[in-house]
């Protein structure tokens, strides 16, 4: 069986793990630290990331909910490992979108994710379980859409933006798409009717800022 190198520990490199399985390959897990590696109690091998090197043959993906973190480990090894994304196969997409994503790097898309159409996707993007992200919109580099979010068509999500659990963006216009800012954290279950600020944090139906 093929491998490939998943960068974290945590619960959110294990659900990272599952989609690696789902694919027919065995996770490679990397821990930044010792410590790390001694808290493991899955199944699994786990390596340290200064040992990383030794594996340089694989390709890797980055399994850290934390955006800023995933960032760092992305920036650190950058041109030196090879990042792939790793797709779920009950995912489902739209015209043409799945040859999208063929573009990008480090992109994760969990079980029951549906695209579909005229979706520009950055890198090291997490969508997790059961996702929808309808047409035309723009989801930035390094965005974390938690589980069972709903982005309705013609939505501009920025960079580094959290997306909680069971949120909902309601729909922009072609002429103006709905825009959540950079930064940006979406609380779960919230309901997004108007454009967010950057660096920002919304809660509550409809959404607003309460940071």
């Amino acid at each position: 069986m093929s491998m490939v190198g998943i960068f974290g520990t945590s619960g959110m490199a294990r659900e990272v793990g599952d989609v690696a399985w789902a694919l027919g390959l065995e996770p490679l897990y990397v821990a930044q630290s010792a410590a790390e590696r001694d808290d493991w109690n899955y199944s699994g091998l786990v390596i340290l990331e200064e040992e990383v090197y030794k594996y340089s043959q694989l390709l890797f993906v980055i399994g850290i909910g934390e955006n800023t973190i995933r960032r760092k480990v992305a920036e650190r090894f950058s041109g030196q490992l090879r990042f792939t994304n790793l797709i779920h196969p009950s995912a489902t997409f739209g015209r043409d979108q799945l040859e999208k994503l063929k573009c990008c790097q480090g992109v994760v898309v969990a079980a029951g994710v549906r695209f579909t159409s005229n979706i520009e996707i950055g890198n090291h993007t997490i969508f997790n379980q059961n996702v929808t992200v309808a047409h035309d919109c723009t989801v930035q580099d390094y965005v974390h859409v938690a589980p069972g979010v709903n982005i309705s068509g013609n939505v501009h999500v920025g960079e580094s933006c959290w997306i909680g659990a069971g949120a909902v963006i309601n729909q922009g216009t072609n002429d103006k798409k709905l825009f959540i800012n950079r930064g940006t954290i979406i609380g779960s279950g919230a309901v997004v009717v108007r454009d967010c600020d950057p660096y920002a944090v919304y809660t509550g139906m409809p959404a607003k800022r309460i940071k």
